[in-house]
C-alpha cells in the first residue's frame, strides 16, 4: 500500500508563500496510476477540497478560494505532489492533507474527499493576520 506523507507546513504572515509536498513511499507504484488532491481542514469544520491533479499531470482543478494563488503540480520521477500557495490569508489556516485516487487515464478529477484511497497525517499551515 502506498504510504503518504505531507511536509512543508509552518507559520507565515498575511501574504505570504509555503510550498507543501505529499511524498508517496512504500509501493508508489499505484501512486503513478493516482490523481492527487489537496485538501484542508480547519478547526471545527469539514475537510474541504483545494486542488487536484491528473495522473499525467496534465489537468488540475481549484476550489474558488484557491485559484489564482494557489499551483498544484506533480514530479513523477520524484513521486512527489506539490501545492505552491502565494498571497496567504488568515482563513487558510488548517491541516493540510493529501490523498490519491486510482483512476483510469481518462477518468474525471473528484473533488469529493470519499472518492480518495489513500490519506498522509497532514501538515499544519498557520497564517497570521
Amino acid at each position: 500500500q502506498v504510504q503518504l506523507a505531507e511536509s512543508g507546513g509552518g507559520l507565515v504572515q498575511t501574504g505570504g508563500s509555503l510550498k507543501l509536498s505529499c511524498a508517496a513511499s512504500g509501493r508508489t507504484y499505484p501512486f503513478t496510476r493516482s490523481s492527487v488532491g489537496w485538501f484542508r481542514q480547519a478547526p471545527g469544520k469539514e475537510r474541504e477540497f483545494v486542488a487536484t491533479i491528473s495522473r499525467s499531470g496534465t489537468s488540475t482543478t481549484y476550489a474558488d478560494a484557491a485559484k489564482g494563488r494557489f499551483t498544484i503540480s506533480r514530479d513523477t520521477a520524484k513521486n512527489t505532489v506539490y501545492l505552491q500557495m502565494n498571497d496567504l490569508k488568515p482563513e487558510d489556516t488548517a491541516v493540510y492533507y493529501c490523498g490519491s485516487r486510482q483512476t483510469i487515464l481518462t477518468a474525471p478529477l473528484s473533488t469529493d474527499a470519499r472518492a480518495y484511497e489513500a490519506w498522509g497525517q497532514g501538515t499544519q499551515v498557520t497564517v497570521s493576520s
